[in-house]
């Protein structure tokens, strides 16, 4: 029996079509079809590389953690973004104990940083080179290469990451499809599959930086969304401020990003051809998940400031294949989070859980075994944490002092502040996540620090 993780950075929940159809995704929609759809998602830390840790390791990463140092090469000062401990036991490296072919094929650069081990017991690991400041490539752009995609005035500054992206995409064989990210990550994903199909069990892990900003694909499959338009292509809209764009600006950078969707769409539908092919449907339980989303254009904004607790933010699809075809075609409400997939890769592999780890296995959701794990889901980002119940959140801002509570599906922007209105389910919500954080953060699942991964000598 196998495991394949797929996750697609940025990836709105509500732009594929087995959700709310903002974009055209007919790949993911037929294979959601024959798989179990979660709608309530959590990362219970965001955002990319704290998602990550907990997505690894079963085991909450907020609370966050306080006095570890700074690590050489790591700039992102986010709370929570700190390479793996060595107390975390991976379930790559506890699959790898149990003789699994354990593999990784990603494009995420934050995760290969020095220090940061996220590449800790697999036997295979391909790093797809180029995503966004990935220093890889330094040869200088020719003269105007970026004059499209930026405004006439801009800080050099606030140019270097974007400058950086479009150094490493030159001379990647486009425009043709198979030099974009997403494609050289999941050919390099479907020749791991090619290679490792009928050799054992195994755990692979893709990870694809797109959707992620910038949004750099081949241009038709945002023209689609947007015919005829000829301004600026604002594929990195970081760089710019909402309030400075143009009504016709800010609807086209939204058909970027659908575009994005739709090529992101494109080469899954592609893996999961050659899934099929290998004849893996048989015998592999298939995740497809998303980190976290991105905002937009939604409430004037583009990108993902921690101080946004919106769904555009937190909305993330689950698309769950089983062999078997349980749950086919069923949606389930219920809270889940991103540390609840190593306990179902296990529970699904017949394999015994890592000791110690915070996630629950979903699978008895789909099966029917179970009508929930949890009653709510609390989720941090730097100094703000969020409490989901029902259809509200509950929201606290430590760096303001401030706290409020919203319905998050009648008021998916969060303008009617319910905390004076509702006290009773606010001080329920404000409670839960008090109690978490007095339990403090998780001292990983091998407190002694002491296991190893078996030598290959």
């Amino acid at each position: 029996m196998n495991f394949i993780l797929l996750c697609c950075d940025s990836l709105r929940q509500d732009h594929l079509g087995c959700y709310d159809g903002l974009a055209k995704t007919p790949n993911i929609d037929a294979f959601a079809e024959e798989s179990a759809i979660f709608s309530r998602l959590r990362s219970e830390a965001l955002p990319t590389v704290p998602c990550r840790r907990s997505l690894q390791t079963g085991v909450r990463v907020f609370p966050w953690e306080e006095g570890r140092p700074g690590y050489k090469g790591i700039y992102n000062r986010h709370s929570g973004w700190l390479p793996l401990r060595e107390t975390d036991v991976t379930i790559a490296e506890h699959l790898l104990e149990r003789d699994y072919t354990t593999g990784m094929v990603i494009d995420v650069y934050h995760l290969m940083k020095p220090s940061m081990n996220f590449h800790r017991g697999m036997k295979s690991f391909n790093f797809v080179r180029g995503q966004e400041f990935d220093q890889w490539k330094s040869a200088p752009l020719p003269e105007g290469a970026l004059d499209r995609y930026t405004p006439d005035e801009c800080p050099e500054r606030r140019l270097r990451v974007f400058n950086q992206f479009m150094q490493n995409q030159q001379r990647l064989d486009q425009p043709a499809e198979e030099g974009y990210q997403v494609a050289r990550v999941l050919t390099e994903a479907m020749d791991w599959l090619e290679g490792n199909a009928g050799h054992g069990n195994f755990y692979l892990w893709i990870d694809s930086f797109d959707p992620h900003e910038p949004w750099w694909y081949p241009h038709e499959y945002c023209e689609m969304y947007d015919p005829g338009y000829e301004g600026k292509e604002w594929i990195y809209p970081n760089i710019l401020r909402y309030k400075d764009m143009t009504e016709a600006e800010i609807q086209h950078a939204k058909a970027i990003y659908k575009g994005h969707v739709t090529f992101v769409d494109r080469w899954v539908g592609k893996l999961l051809d050659k899934v099929r092919s290998l004849g893996l449907m048989e015998d592999t339980m298939i995740v497809l998940i998303s980190d976290h989303g991105k905002t937009v254009g939604d409430r004037g904004n583009f990108g993902m400031s921690n101080k946004d607790t919106s769904r555009f933010l937190y909305d993330t699809p689950c698309i769950v294949h089983h062999p078997e075809g349980i749950g086919a075609g069923e949606r389930f409400d219920q809270w889940v989070y991103t540390i609840d997939i190593p306990a179902t890769a296990l529970d699904f592999l017949g394999e015994e859980q890592i000791p110690g780890i915070d996630g629950e296995s979903f699978l008895p959701l789909i099966t029917g075994e179970k009508d929930k794990l949890r009653d709510y889901a609390i989720c941090g980002y730097s100094e703000v944490a969020c409490v989901w119940k029902d259809d509200f959140i509950y929201v606290r801002d430590d760096d303001l002092g401030t706290e409020g509570l919203f319905n998050a599906w009648e008021d998916k922007e969060q303008r009617n502040d319910l905390k004076d209105d509702m006290p009773a389910l606010r001080d329920e919500l404000s409670g839960y996540l008090d109690e978490l954080i007095a339990a403090g953060p998780h001292p990983g699942s091998d407190e002694a620090g002491m296991r190893e991964t078996p030598s290959p000598l």
